[in-house]
This record gives C-alpha cells, structure tokens and sequence, in this order.
C-alpha cells in the first residue's frame, strides 16, 4: 500500500452506551429511541448537567462552565441526549480521566463552551456582529431573507432541540442569555407564513426556498406539512430544502411515524410537480454521526427525499484539520447516506474567535481533502461574506494577509442595495470589494499591533439587539 498523508479505513458507526452515565444508567432503548423523552431529558443548566454525567465532572469544570454562561454565552445551553451522549464517549469513568476527555471533546467544544476555551485577548473580532450575515436587513417580510437572485430563505421557527455555541443567528434564536437579549419575531406564526407565501407568489423569480428558523423540527409537523403543500402549489417554486440539525442532534424525531408518513405526503407531491425535495443537516464531527442518524437519513430517504446533504461549519479544536473532515465525509457518506455538501467558515459573531480559522487555513483545507471522496461527495469550503453570500475560499479577489482581510466581489445584487443606493450604476455595483476578516490570533505580529491599536478593550457584552422588525413591502 503506498503511504499517503490521509489512510482511509473503514468504522462502522457506533451508539455510545448511554448507560455508562450515572443519570441514565437506567434508561431504556425504548425511552432512549423516544422523541419526547430526548426533549424532556435535555441539559438546559449545569445542574443538569450534573444530574446525568453526576461526580465524573470536577468541580473546577462546572466552575468554568458558568463563567462562561455568566460572562461569554450568545447561546442558551440546551443539548438533547443523543449528542451529549456522543461527547468523550470512550473517556475513562473516574473524574479527572473522564473530565479530561470531556474538555478535550471535539463536540462538547462547540455545543457546551467554557470560560477557558474563549480567547484571553480577543473573545470577538473588532467586526464581529450579532446578525453579522445581514440578514434582517434583507427581509422582504418578517422571516424571508431575500439575498440571492433566486433563492430565499424562510425562517419559520426561531427555536431548535439544540442550541450550537458558534449559531450565525444568535441574535434571534434561543432564548436570551445575560450578554444577549434576543430580538423576537413580531407576527404570529400564520400570518408570517401568509406573508411569505404571498410574496412568493408575487415573486416568480424565485425558484429555490430554504425552509429553515431555527430548526423545522420544533415546529409542529401538520403546520410544517401545511406550509410544505402550499410552497408545492406554487409553479415557480423548483426546489424545496428543509434545515434541521435533528437529523444528527434529535434523530428520534425523524423517525417518528407521523413525522415518517407526512414526509411520504409531501415527497409524493414533490416528485409529482418535479420540485426537489432536500433535508439539510449539521454534523461537525464524525463522533456525532451514530446508527440512529443513518437510520433517520434513510428513513428519510425512503420517503422520498431526493437528497439528504450536511452544512457543517469548520472550526478550530474540533475539525480544522484534514483528518476530521475527511473522517467525518467518509462517516456521513459511506456510512449514514448523508452527502457532505458545505463547511463554513465561523461566522463573524461575537465571542467565536477561538473557534474560527483564516481564509489561508480554510483554502489549505480544502486542497488537503481533494481526491480522496468521490466528487459528488467532496464538499466545499465556502466563506459566507457579508453583503455577498457564499464563495468558495479560493474566489477571494485579493487578500491582504498581514492584517488579515480579504476582499470578495460578487454577480448580483440584492434587494437592500437597490433600497440603499437605487441611482448606483450596476457596474459599479458588481466591482465593489466587500471585506472579510481572518481572526486576529492567526495575524503575524504586526497584523496583530495593527488591529491593536485600533480595537477597544473588549469585555463580555455581545453588544444590542438588532433591529428586527417587519420588513417593509418590497415591489418584485
């Protein structure tokens, strides 16, 4: 065999032992299999916390964990079993082994932050922002961003089963922690979803609707049914793609029969009418990808949905090398159905520094993976540019390194820039370079003197809301 940087072998997926933890050493497959268990069972505190893993965890962790929750938190903690059970799922059970393996987790890096993980100079970026992808600003009612020629993004939802530290919209989803006041969606949920129906309609231009929040899967399935039915009654509408991180955080509930047999209903009419159907999902880390994910990917499948694909966000300390992502591409792909389709740069939230990578780091990434995935099945590392939208790493325009800013173009523009600037002339409009920023850590020291000199001391205030309110009525 000849040596290569990456060896790949093939691992069966596993179900971590539930069992192996005092609080659930009693629970039964039954239960464990169970939708409304999992989501009456979750961690929401560190009391919790402890009332599941019990002494396996020192005292020193819980005291960093509510540090974190006291001063750094933009996401409420709330983590279903099923993916608290895949972090240090092989560690010893004797506290200081196991509280070890547990701060060292790759998962319980991104879904259960503490103090200590937080970078000590610069928890966020200079630039961070709460809704730092703009997308309220493009609402074209409340909930519907408007971004790309023909495609849009419905926020039906602003709650999930679980509550990811790293979330692109904690500004809005969760509930409010004590650095982050959440804005709130106004409308009551029909006359949102009348709205964006309407506008859809009105809008024929529009041929591809993500269906997001938040999670679809917290919201209740004969209202998400319903929406689904009538998206399909609209002829310009060509592809229909679901976002749920439950596939692999709350799997129970897409194995649930009626939620089964609705997907059949709605995959029956989309297959009728040609439209493609998607689910898309949120796995960052091969460890959280167990049978019980491979069995709701396939049951949705089954259904009738064309593809399940996975979104994933790269991060550091938990997938920021070519290993991982390739463990888990082969994990998601060869093993659970689920077709690697995105990673994500971390966005520029506040407090996230620690976790995001650089631009460098991402386009070494992204040659690191080629060749060893089939190609439908190699994903791309894209950076969400504000003002912009998604563009392979590799499509930045020009890159300053030293201080860490990149500059992007893009093709189109956008409902807000006509708002904003209805007399600029098109071209001019095309050649503007939108900047994005690298993590000031990853700066040689004069990009780190420089950004120094003009960033204000930080502390833990993720800043004010932003204001979310109903969009005004834009003319298609």
């Amino acid at each position: 065999m000849i040596p290569q940087p990456y060896q790949y072998a093939r691992t069966p997926l596993t179900e971590p032992d539930w069992r192996r933890l005092p609080g659930w050493h009693r629970v039964t497959e039954h239960e464990w299999r169970d939708a409304q268990w999992q989501r009456a069972h979750c961690v929401k505190n560190p009391r919790q916390l402890k009332d599941v893993v019990g002494d396996l965890l020192t005292d020193d962790f819980y005291g960093d964990l509510a540090a974190d929750q006291a001063e750094f938190a933009t996401m409420a903690m709330l983590i279903t079993p099923q993916m608290l059970n895949t972090m240090a799922p092989w560690a010893a059970l004797q506290p200081g082994a196991f509280t070890e393996a547990f701060l060292a987790d790759p998962i319980r890096r991104y879904m259960l932050p503490v103090r200590s993980d937080r970078h000590p100079r610069w928890p966020s970026h200079p630039k961070a922002g709460r809704d730092s992808l703009h997308e309220a600003d493009m609402w074209v009612v409340e909930g519907l961003t408007h971004r790309y020629p023909n495609k849009v993004l419905a926020e039906l939802v602003a709650t999930c089963p679980q509550y990811c530290g790293h979330c692109t919209r904690m500004d809005l989803v969760g509930t409010s922690t004590p650095q982050v006041t959440k804005a709130r969606l106004v409308l009551r949920p029909r006359d949102r979803q009348e709205q964006m129906l309407d506008y859809l309609k009105r809008t024929p231009a529009v041929r591809d609707v993500v269906v997001s929040g938040g999670d679809v899967a917290n919201m209740p399935w004969p209202q998400l049914e319903a929406f689904l039915m009538r998206l399909l009654d609209l002829g310009s509408v060509r592809d229909i793609r679901l976002a749920s991180k439950a596939v692999v955080g709350l799997p129970q509930h897409w194995l649930k029969p009626e939620v089964v047999e609705g997907m059949e209903r709605v995959a029956s009419v989309a297959a009728r009418r040609a439209v493609n159907l998607a689910v898309h999902t949120h796995a960052n880390h091969a460890q959280s990808v167990t049978p019980l994910v491979a069995e709701a990917a396939r049951a949705l499948l089954d259904a009738g949905v064309r593809d399940v694909r996975n979104q994933g966000v790269l991060m550091r300390g938990v997938n920021a090398t070519p290993e991982d992502l390739l463990d888990l591409c082969f994990a998601l792909q060869g093993e659970a159905g689920i077709l690697p389709y995105y990673f994500y740069l971390c966005d520029v939230i506040p407090h996230a520094e620690h976790w995001r990578t650089s631009v460098h780091q991402a386009q070494r990434l992204q040659e690191a993976i080629m060749g060893y995935l089939p190609g439908y099945a190699t994903p791309r590392i894209v950076c969400d540019v504000p003002h912009v939208g998604k563009r392979w790493v590799h499509q930045a325009v020009a890159y300053e390194r030293e201080r860490g800013i990149s500059y992007w173009t893009k093709n189109y523009r956008t409902g807000l820039e006509v708002r904003q600037s209805p007399d600029e002339d098109v071209e001019e409009a095309l050649a503007r370079r939108h900047p994005y920023y690298d993590p000031l850590d990853t700066l040689p020291e004069s990009g780190r003197r420089w950004w120094t000199e003009r960033t204000p001391a930080q502390d833990g205030s993720a800043g004010a809301p932003h204001p979310r309110t109903t969009a005004p009525e834009v003319t298609p």
